[in-house]
């Protein structure tokens, strides 16, 4: 057993399976709760004042507070505890130490970042380090899925004034990030034998023509102007699912996209970009007919400002322990816009290692991210 605190509840969290059922319920209801436990039991421990929210089907929200002498801000530390699944993964959930790394589902991506934050809080207490504001320690449900637990969380959890996400991005400092929104939509035909096709209406005929405008749709994103750190917005069709087989005149088809949005832009304005698509097709097709569905995604683009005090106190921090300091825009999304605060994503680990079959992190970098998450901490709010 390791006797690193560190590295002994970082295995400890590998060892726990966490995969989100990504809304299968039939797979398990609630894929984080023995991680919930554990790391309400570690805050416990820690002599935090613990609270948690279930926010669906037993899944709960869990955080610890060590309370200030009164006076600075509320700071945030949070992540989620939920991983993506392991079809080919030999061994996910048996945690390897190798040549200064540490293997296994989840290492990277993010239970480094969770077992960082409570070594943050241990060095904070054994070193008697006085702090004027607050220090949550926060673990979210479903970051992997719909983000319904940093969404709940915005909500209904303590106000935080800044917060910091363990994401992997190598302690690179990312206080931007696309937003991103998730919709179907769907062609409505009429189904017939495919023998006598005239007496139906082709679904998925009718969505080619939508596939091919809506490829057009994508190029001309891609010569907007581009945001200085997001870049240009960009737009995906991900999934396509019609008909029933191949002697059949399909009544339905149904894509799902991903429209990345970046500052300046809301999904109120690229739902009527879609709309008046599809309108200009039916003008020419009079029996086109089609839904757009609400989001089943909607997180707004994350925008701290590049002069935060947050963000001030990141860059010191980062120049004390690294030397030097990187500021560039995240590539996915996150949980960070949810929680209504300024934010900085800054994670040890790479994003090349998530959702990978070899999953991994460099046990030298976490113990770098609890430094400079501690300095940046002082340097917010310490007396």
């Amino acid at each position: 057993m390791n006797s690193d605190p560190l590295i002994f509840d970082l295995i400890n969290m590998i060892s726990i399976p966490s995969i989100n059922n990504f809304g299968t319920n039939d797979i398990n209801l609630n894929p984080e709760n023995e991680m919930s436990n554990y790391f309400e039991r570690q805050l416990i421990k820690l002599g935090l004042e613990v609270e948690s929210c279930e926010v669906a089907n037993g899944r709960r929200n869990v955080w610890g507070r060590l309370k200030g002498t009164g006076g600075g801000p509320t700071i945030m530390l949070a992540g989620h505890m939920d991983t993506v699944g392991v079809d080919g993964y030999d061994n996910p959930f048996v945690p390897k130490i190798e040549n200064g790394k540490i293997f296994g589902r989840g290492s990277c991506d993010m239970k480094a970042g969770l077992s960082a934050y409570l070594d943050v809080v241990r060095k904070i207490k054994e070193e008697d380090i006085s702090l004027s504001g607050d220090l949550i320690i926060a673990g979210v449900i479903d970051e992997e899925h719909r983000m319904i637990g940093s969404i709940d969380f915005g909500t209904n959890g303590p106000s935080i004034d800044y917060a910091i996400i363990a994401e992997p991005t190598n302690l690179d400092l990312c206080p931007v990030h696309k937003g991103q929104v998730l919709l179907s939509i769907e062609i409505l035909g009429k189904a017939a034998h495919s023998s006598m096709p005239e007496n139906g209406i082709n679904a998925i005929n009718h969505m080619s023509i939508l596939l091919q405008k809506l490829q057009e749709y994508s190029i001309s994103l891609s010569k907007r102007n581009a945001d200085k750190l997001l870049g240009n917005p960009s737009f995906n069709v991900g999934l396509i699912v019609g008909g029933d087989n191949a002697c059949s005149v399909p009544d339905s088809c149904k894509i799902d996209i991903d429209r990345r949005i970046v500052s300046g832009e809301n999904h109120e304005k690229f739902l009527d970009e879609l709309n008046e698509i599809c309108l200009a097709i039916q003008q020419d097709i009079k029996n086109f007919k089609y839904s757009i569905s609400p989001p089943f995604l909607n997180i707004k683009p994350l925008n701290t400002p590049l002069n935060s005090p947050l963000m001030h106190a990141l860059q010191k921090a980062s120049d004390e322990i690294l030397g030097s300091h990187v500021i560039k825009a995240f590539p996915g999304s996150t949980d960070a816009p949810n929680f209504n605060c300024e934010a900085v994503i800054c994670g040890p680990g790479s994003l090349e290692q998530c959702h990978s079959l070899n999953e991994y992190i460099d046990i030298e970098e976490i113990k770098n991210a609890v430094s400079i998450y501690i300095s940046a901490i002082i340097n917010l709010q310490c007396n």
